[in-house]
């Protein structure tokens, strides 16, 4: 029963609940807490890089982001929640320097989980 209880609060989360909660566990690293909150398990992320699939695609996603910005923090320009649609923009700096600058993400949100998701985001060298 407490599965379900938890489904149902996580269902009864409007996306921009949603969305708010992944940007901050994104913020601090909090992945793995992220993961389990925010996804769906059979979410879909299209990315520049390739296509991840469910929710170990998606840690071979943060894997990858961590080798090209480790230690990454991250600057929220622009957060828009329209029904089920999310859309960030945002920028980055590394602990080695690495920068982003054009960083812009969508979000498919039901039921309380990101079901689908686009990221683009470039790499500067230091």
């Amino acid at each position: 029963m407490r599965r379900d209880r938890g489904h149902k609060e996580r269902s009864r989360r409007s996306p921009r609940e949603v969305l708010d909660d992944h940007l901050e566990l994104a913020r601090s690293w909090d992945f793995e807490t992220d993961l389990r909150r925010n996804f769906a398990d059979d979410i879909v992320l299209m990315t520049s890089y390739g296509v991840y699939r469910g929710i170990e695609g998606l840690r071979a996603k943060v894997e990858l982001l961590d080798e090209q910005m480790p230690g990454g923090r991250w600057t929220y320009h622009n957060v828009m929640v329209e029904g089920k649609l999310g859309f960030l923009e945002w920028s980055g700096i590394a602990d080695n320097g690495a920068r982003v600058e054009d960083g812009a993400d969508s979000y498919l949100i039901e039921e309380g989980r990101i079901r689908a998701m686009t990221i683009h985001y470039s790499v500067i060298e230091p």
